[in-house]
């Protein structure tokens, strides 16, 4: 009984296992959950085994009434395969009929096997179950996020250009999440060391060519990088509208905009950020586009 403690270290492991980015989570858990019936069974039909080899009359057992009273003179393998397989007949509850108990310890062993086996179906059910929903809730999640927005519009008569963006928006969103796009996600989820390095790494050298930064120091470069906040745009939506209230501009990083048309390293919006008055122009993208954003309040508190 006592080797039963080095389980311990089969549980570690798979706790390893589960947090390691080198497996995928779905089959680790799916590994363990068969390791943990395997085992259930094994025990299960030695201890049915074991009930049987001891009582005083052979004959009346289960694998005796089976075998006959000379199923000790068997071979090992016959005696273990007939010893699992009842014991997966009773956890699977099928039951065939075939080996059933005999005697008073089999069925009280029996009466708590089955007990058991409630709590561990009930186990391996709940847990399979979360794993299949998993998958699908997002996408769940998504369907219902589209047709929230497609009764938004109906609702309020909304344009169907309006509805495209909505939709092309949140199916942007889906996409990124999906594929493990969700950078400023990340970077908003680490320490502020971490995430300045990183942005420093990313977009340091193309906001150095930016025409409104020539000639600036690298300190400062550096503190207005920190601060910008990376944005996915899909096709043909609208970032600034002419007229609107100057809260940010925008750096181009990847993709195309027409405002005439910028390209990357172009920057949108900073006439009327700078000058404090509306947006003199609607800007609005040609295809897929990541944008660096930057407020204008955190723009004129590092350069004062």
């Amino acid at each position: 009984m006592l080797r039963l403690w080095r389980l311990r270290r089969v549980s570690a492991l798979f706790s390893r296992l589960e947090k390691d980015k080198n497996f995928n989570y779905f089959w680790v858990r799916c590994a363990k959950l068969i390791c943990v019936t395997v085992f259930a069974v094994h025990c299960a039909g030695c201890f049915y085994y074991r009930i049987a080899a001891r009582y005083r009359d052979p004959g009346r057992t289960w694998i005796g009434a089976s075998m006959g009273d000379n199923f000790h003179e068997q071979s090992l393998s016959i005696r273990y395969v007939t010893s699992m397989y009842w014991s997966i007949t009773t956890l699977t509850t099928v039951g065939y009929g075939d080996l059933h108990p005999v005697n008073t310890p089999e069925m009280i062993f029996d009466i708590f096997y089955m007990f058991f086996n409630l709590g561990l179906t009930a186990y391996l059910i709940g847990n399979m179950t979360n794993l299949v929903v998993h998958g699908t809730s997002r996408t769940r999640q998504f369907r219902d996020t589209i047709q929230a927005a497609s009764s938004f519009a109906q609702r309020n008569q909304l344009p169907p250009r309006l509805l495209d963006q909505m939709v092309a928006h949140l199916s942007l969103k889906y996409r990124t999440d999906s594929e493990g796009l969700q950078q400023q996600e990340t970077l908003d989820s680490l320490p502020k060391a971490i995430r300045s390095s990183i942005s420093h790494y990313l977009f340091y050298s193309l906001v150095d060519n930016v025409y409104l930064f020539h000639g600036v120091s690298n300190d400062l470069l550096f503190q207005l990088v920190s601060e910008m906040k990376a944005e996915y745009f899909p096709p043909k939506e609208d970032v600034i509208l002419q007229n609107e209230a100057p809260t940010d501009f925008y750096i181009l990083v990847t993709g195309a905009v027409v405002v005439g048309e910028a390209s990357a390293g172009d920057l949108c919006g900073e006439i009327g950020v700078l000058c404090y008055r509306p947006q003199l122009f609607t800007v609005r993208t040609k295809r897929l586009c990541q944008l660096l954003r930057l407020n204008r309040t955190t723009f004129l508190n590092i350069i004062q």
